[in-house]
C-alpha cells in the first residue's frame, strides 16, 4: 500500500473523537488484513505535523458488539500504516466511590475474565509467549495522566481493570466479588487489544471514563446504557484536549521496551513455521523470523 497515508499515533475509541479541532490532511481509508476487516475506515490526519489515526471500535454506528469486535484485524492494520502508539479511550464502570463518574482512570493493570475472544496473533503453526506483567505501556500511561492533569481532568495515575465479556453488564454478585479482589474499574474493550498491541511491539495506554458504580453499590442505581453514553458522550471534549496534549509529548522514538517485546518471545523453530503463516505474520515477525 505504497500510497496510503502514514501514522505514527492511534486513537481507539467512540465515534467523534476524529473531530479534533486542527486536524489536518485528512483520508478515510479502508484497509484489508490477512485477520479480515478492521472495524470500520481508519480516519487519518495530521495534528501539529504528526501523523495520527482514528479508529472507531464499535464501528461508526456502534454496530458491533465487545465480543465480535475485529481486534486483529483493528491493530493488524494500525501497525501497516506505521502506528506505534495506541490511545484506547473507552467507558469503564466504577468499584470505589472515590473513582466517580466522570472521573478519569490511567490503569496499570488488568484482570481477564473473557471468554469467547481470540486474543493472540500466533496461531495455525506458531507460537510466542509475550512477557505482560506490565499490560499497559508505562511510558505512554506517564503521558496520559500528564495530559490528563494539564486538562484539568480528575484523573486518577493507577487503577486494576477488569475486562468482561458482556455484552450484559455485571449481576451484583459478580461486581461484588471483582471489588473484594482489589479492582477499580470494570469495561469490555481493553482486552484482547492490549495483548494484541504487545504482541505488534506497539505502545498501548488507556483512557477510562468512569460512567457508573457498576453493580455494586446497593444504594445506587445499577448501571444502564442510557447513563453510560450520557456519560461517555459528556467527555468526548475532555478527551480530544487530552489527545491533543498527549501528541506533542509522546517522543520521536519510544523510550519503553514496547518495541521489543517479541525478542526472545517466539519459540517455535523457523523451520517448522508453515510457509502461509510467516507470509501472513511477516509484518509483525520479519525482523525476527526470514
Amino acid at each position: 500500500m505504497p500510497n496510503t497515508p502514514k501514522a505514527k499515533i492511534a486513537v481507539i475509541g467512540g465515534t467523534g473523537l476524529e473531530d479534533i479541532e486542527g486536524l489536518t490532511d485528512i483520508k478515510h481509508i479502508n484497509i484489508d488484513t490477512p485477520f479480515g476487516k478492521p472495524s470500520d475506515a481508519i480516519t487519518v490526519g495530521k495534528l501539529d505535523g504528526i501523523g495520527i489515526a482514528f479508529l472507531p471500535r464499535h464501528g461508526r454506528g456502534h454496530f458491533i458488539s465487545p465480543t465480535e469486535l475485529p481486534a486483529r484485524a483493528n491493530i493488524y492494520a494500525l501497525k501497516s500504516i506505521g502506528v506505534e502508539q495506541i490511545i484506547a479511550v473507552c467507558s469503564c464502570g466504577s468499584f470505589k466511590q472515590e473513582l466517580a463518574p466522570g472521573n478519569l482512570v490511567i490503569p496499570d493493570q488488568i484482570i481477564d475474565r473473557t471468554r469467547n475472544r481470540v486474543n493472540t496473533f500466533f496461531t495455525d503453526g506458531i507460537v510466542a509467549h509475550i512477557g505482560f506483567a506490565e499490560p499497559f505501556c508505562k511510558e505512554l500511561s506517564r503521558i496520559l495522566y500528564q495530559s490528563a492533569r494539564e486538562a484539568n481532568a480528575t484523573v486518577h495515575a493507577k487503577g486494576t481493570y477488569v475486562c468482561m465479556e458482556g455484552p450484559a453488564f455485571s449481576t451484583r454478585a459478580e461486581s461484588k466479588l471483582y471489588r473484594s479482589w482489589g479492582a477499580d474499574i470494570i469495561g469490555m474493550t481493553a482486552l484482547p487489544e492490549a495483548k494484541l498491541a504487545r504482541e505488534a511491539e506497539m505502545c498501548y495506554a488507556v483512557i477510562a471514563c468512569v460512567t457508573d458504580y457498576d453493580s455494586w453499590w446497593d444504594p445506587g442505581k445499577p448501571v444502564d446504557v442510557a447513563t453510560v453514553i450520557k456519560t461517555l458522550n459528556e467527555n468526548i471534549a475532555l478527551s480530544k484536549h487530552i489527545i491533543k496534549l498527549a501528541v506533542k509529548k509522546i517522543p520521536a522514538h519510544a523510550e519503553c521496551n514496547c518495541a521489543h517485546a517479541l525478542d526472545g518471545a517466539i519459540v517455535t523453530a523457523p523451520d517448522k513455521i508453515p510457509a502461509e503463516t510467516k507470509k501472513k505474520m511477516s509484518l509483525i515477525i520479519g525482523k525476527y523470523v526470514k
